[in-house]
């Protein structure tokens, strides 16, 4: 089995593209991806491509031949279907295909163009991810259904709205460098605990925006990147996926997320490392009590100790435990179908070198992502380690 390297990456900056195809965004990403990696477009034997609600706003199905025809390429391509996972599934097969040997270089990423629908078209669309029968006919949307998280949360475990304000605010922070972050500026705890209410708990500032953007990685076997002298420090050393109960009242408890754990166990596994060899994580926080979930899933905290986190200082830029420098789903945005390839990119930015947050983290050599599809019926997490 053969090991992966990322040789390049390439993103759009995440907000609003008036005017742009969703095609013509998958091949800026696309390109600047090829451009990073210095690889021949022509070797790329085959395009995993996450999208999830194309037949929605640009009434696009079949997106997968398009995006290789926008990308340049010359392969087939297939298109990956699951809700906000889309993109990591994506990469996961990839990965895969790698690691089997039945190719050498592959394109992967994702696009979602969101901004020319309306927000009650896009809450509309996004609700489809959930159970359609027993959910969606009922009147859930996916603010409520995180609120619902949120609530059994609190009154399992504890904490506060205070405590999700920081996990705004640090992401929020982070977010302030990066050129590709829809939101590049900070918010105050109390401007968090000050925004409208969504669904209580939730406010405003505790969800992720509606985003248009794409992301791209280029991943090439270990002989591939040897024998054109590629320069490819950071590999892709686990993949994990799990899944769970489409429904939040099929679920045993709806405080946690065991399609992530599930997805988490198999990463680590398959690399061979813990939760306390990871120096820095992407996680999927398109609410905030999300990343709360996630941290706790993913063995950095037990059970009710991850809500306080950001506000202990333990998981912002300065803390123990880097999460979301990026800017997260909260504030770089969350273009749902490319999200899972975003998460990628900055992390490989941050374990290269080369992000404006690298500096938080100047000798980390492990990172994690963490992508999740709906309230977290599917999870993809990959774990990404700087190569000797």
């Amino acid at each position: 089995m053969t090991g992966v390297r990322i040789a390049g990456v390439g993103l759009t900056p995440f907000g609003s593209h008036e005017g742009r195809e969703g095609r013509d965004l998958f091949a800026e990403a696309s390109l600047a991806a090829l451009a990073d990696a210095d690889v021949d477009p022509h070797d790329v034997e085959h395009l995993n491509y996450g999208n999830f609600m194309g037949a929605f706003a640009e009434r696009q199905g079949h997106q997968a031949p398009l995006m290789v025809e926008a990308a340049g390429l010359q392969c087939a391509g297939t298109r990956y279907e699951e809700a906000c996972a889309s993109a990591g599934v994506a990469i996961r097969e990839a990965v895969r295909a790698v690691r089997s040997g039945e190719a050498d270089v592959l394109l992967a990423g994702g696009m979602e163009r969101m901004t020319n629908l309306s927000t009650a078209d896009v809450t509309e669309s996004l609700a489809v991810a959930a159970d359609e029968l027993f959910e969606v006919r009922a009147g859930v949307t996916f603010p409520g259904a995180y609120a619902l998280m949120a609530r059994a949360y609190f009154d399992e475990y504890g904490g506060d709205r205070e405590d999700l304000a920081h996990v705004a605010s640090k992401n929020h922070a982070n977010a302030v460098n990066n050129e590709f972050a829809q939101y590049q500026r900070e918010i105050s705890v109390e401007e968090a605990l000050d925004a409208p209410t969504v669904a209580s708990p939730l406010g405003l500032l505790d969800a992720c925006p509606i985003t248009d953007g794409a992301s791209a990685l280029v991943l090439v076997s270990d002989e591939y990147a040897a024998e054109h002298d590629l320069e490819a420090p950071v590999a892709v050393t686990g993949t994990g996926q799990g899944g769970d109960r489409a429904a939040l009242q099929d679920r045993a408890d709806v405080a946690r997320t065991p399609a992530a754990a599930d997805a988490a166990d198999e990463a680590y596994d398959d690399a061979g490392v813990t939760p306390g060899d990871v120096d820095v994580a992407e996680v999927h926080d398109c609410f905030t009590i999300a990343e709360v979930a996630a941290l706790e899933a993913l063995g950095f905290y037990e059970p009710g100790e991850g809500v306080g986190a950001a506000r202990r200082g333990e998981t912002t830029r300065d803390g123990r435990l880097p999460v979301n420098l990026s800017g997260g789903l909260k504030a770089k945005g969350h273009p749902v179908g490319a999200t899972g390839g975003s998460q990628m990119a900055e992390l490989t930015r941050i374990l290269r070198g080369d992000h404006p947050n690298s500096d938080a983290v100047p000798d980390a050599t492990v990172g994690l992502t963490h992508n999740a599809g709906g309230t977290v019926a599917s999870a993809v997490v990959h774990v990404l380690e700087v190569a000797e």
